[in-house]
């Protein structure tokens, strides 16, 4: 029933050669990317532009206050969370859901820590010693671009949860349906991670 509501929900399309929950996924992916591209652009062109001295001037990176250590505890986190939603999509292809499920919710388990850590560790502690987004551009820019990709994440737990639950319900009744589901979170949980590779030289080391 559900090829009939939406055509090529699981042979691929015989133009683009994809299916079409993939070819949305990355349509959509393409969109985030000139999101994130233009927050990216706008951090280079602040730092450029801001004076060499004074109250204006662009903070030094131990005036900051992130942690290496910090960001990269949390990057490891994202890049292990990537190898399990890989692994729960491969235990699908093997028809195994018991075992996908357990990548899936430790996948869920380590997004959940990575925010955990973020707030705990460096939101709240940031706030508290008033490095608020209205103290510079820096951290007008640095809460902007965390904090949108901490709703990404947020996002990623909410469909990867569905997908453990009640969503899960599909494999009974189409499971190559459901397996290119779990594909098209995958494809968004490994951007989401992406994005957090580039944030973490940028923010934490430069």
């Amino acid at each position: 029933m559900s090829t009939a509501v939406l055509p090529y929900t699981v042979e691929p399309h015989p133009i683009t050669r994809l299916y079409s929950g993939k070819l949305g996924i990355w349509l959509f992916l393409a969109s985030e990317v000139m999101l994130f591209g233009a927050l990216f652009s706008s951090y280079v062109l602040l730092r450029v532009g801001a004076p060499v001295a004074g109250p204006a001037a662009w903070p030094a990176h131990a005036e900051t206050g992130l942690s290496w250590k910090i960001g990269g505890f949390n990057t490891l986190v994202l890049i292990i969370s990537s190898v399990t939603m890989v692994m729960a999509w491969a235990a699908l292809k093997t028809h195994n859901i018991g075992r996908a499920k357990a990548y899936l919710a430790t996948t869920v388990f380590l997004a959940l820590v990575f925010i955990v850590v973020k707030l705990t560790l460096e939101y709240i502690p940031k706030i508290q010693a008033g490095h608020t987004p209205s103290h510079n551009n820096f951290f007008a820019l640095y809460f902007t671009l965390t904090g949108l990709h901490a709703l990404h994440i947020i996002g990623g737990i909410i469909v990867i949860t569905y997908f453990i639950g009640p969503g899960s319900a599909l494999w009974k009744t189409d499971p190559e349906y459901f397996t290119n589901r779990v594909e098209c979170t995958g494809l968004y949980w490994h951007f989401v991670d992406l994005v957090w590779i580039f944030l973490f030289p940028v923010l934490y080391l430069t």
